[in-house]
């Protein structure tokens, strides 16, 4: 980087002041990068997922076997993104997790697998790291396409989850997502 330049900062969506840490109920959104849509294809309303989608749900659904306290509520793997509703109890990284694992699954990098508690952050990055992981593989093993430079968009949106019917709409529309692609702002083909 040039000293001389100043470099625009990358704004930082979560609340400063908040432990996203602490137990609670959390909406997450990741997209891909671009808005590519790697993840398969919704037809007639339905989401049919591709052998990356496959994946990256089953990156999704391993979740709750790794991190004792975190439920996995709801999640549609999309064209271009995923959405997902966690409920955070008191996530506690299994030490069995990874002789559960396949090894070639790889364990992400940057986050210390010990730690007791696991904030939201650290649990996003590390679905993001699982999954680019297990794509290198099928780039390497199957033929998946390649990728530039990364698979996921740098940030991700949240939301926290604050009573029961912030809760009920947002399980609803995750659910109903598929359904309504056509008008859905990451649909970059309408």
């Amino acid at each position: 980087m040039d000293p001389n330049i100043s470099y625009p900062q990358r704004r930082n969506l979560r609340f400063s002041e908040f432990d996203y840490s602490q137990p609670g109920a959390y909406f997450v959104t990741i997209v891909s990068q671009d808005r590519k849509q790697l993840f398969g294809k919704v037809i007639n309303g339905e989401m049919i997922l591709n052998d990356v989608g496959l994946m990256v749900n089953g990156v999704i659904e391993e979740i709750p076997k790794q991190y004792k306290g975190i439920n996995v509520e709801a999640f549609v793997v999309m064209p271009n993104h995923v959405h997902i509703l966690f409920n955070i109890a008191d996530a506690v990284s299994d030490p069995r997790a990874r002789l559960l694992n396949e090894p070639d699954h790889g364990q992400p990098q940057g986050v210390d697998p010990t730690k007791k508690h696991l904030s939201l952050p650290e649990l996003v990055h590390r679905i993001k790291s699982l999954a680019t992981h297990r794509y290198m593989i099928g780039v390497k093993e199957q033929g998946w396409a390649p990728f530039k430079q990364r698979i996921w968009q740098r940030s991700y949106y949240e939301h926290i989850i604050r009573n029961e019917r912030d809760h009920q709409a947002i399980y609803d529309y995750i659910l109903a997502n598929p359904m309504n692609w056509e008008k859905d702002e990451e649909n970059t083909c309408t």
